[in-house]
């Protein structure tokens, strides 16, 4: 049994947890980086974000979308102090020291590695804008100007 297998089945137990995907783009964007970009980045954002003993923000400070590792974070609830100590058991008014920001990292990685084992999602779709209608010649529109 992996050791975030527990984590994984208690997580996946969450309605809110369970709405997050990676889109297209942040899909592509794993493809393009790789796995070691990928990783330094999610180290990075921990450290940035979450090591402090109380961050700024805390609660707000991690975006809902734009990069796969906020999307991870949200889906393994590592994106707050709070849901840290809630889902993890990491003290919440303590600075995580290095192998706290590890284990936050390796549970975003294990997210990543198996969101990108599933096919890659469709390319979003944007709907056209409705051109402005011009009235029709035989019309009963006034023309002001």
């Amino acid at each position: 049994m992996n050791t975030f297998d527990a984590l994984f089945q208690r997580l996946a137990q969450s309605p809110f947890r369970q709405r997050f995907r990676l889109g297209r783009s942040e899909y592509d964007y794993c493809l393009t980086k790789g796995e070691a970009d990928v990783a330094a980045h999610a180290a990075t954002l921990v450290q940035q974000r979450l090591a402090a003993s109380a961050p700024p923000n805390d609660g707000k400070q991690t975006p809902m979308r734009g990069h796969p590792v906020f999307i991870a974070q949200h889906a393994t609830a590592t994106c707050c102090r709070g849901c840290l100590a809630k889902w993890h058991g990491i003290a919440q008014h303590q600075a995580l020291d290095d192998k706290h920001q590890a284990y936050v990292v390796a549970v975003i990685m294990h997210w990543i590695h198996q969101a990108m084992a599933q096919p890659a999602p469709a390319p979003r779709v944007r709907k056209a804008r409705a051109a402005a209608k011009s009235p029709s010649p035989g019309s009963q529109q006034l023309d002001l100007w």
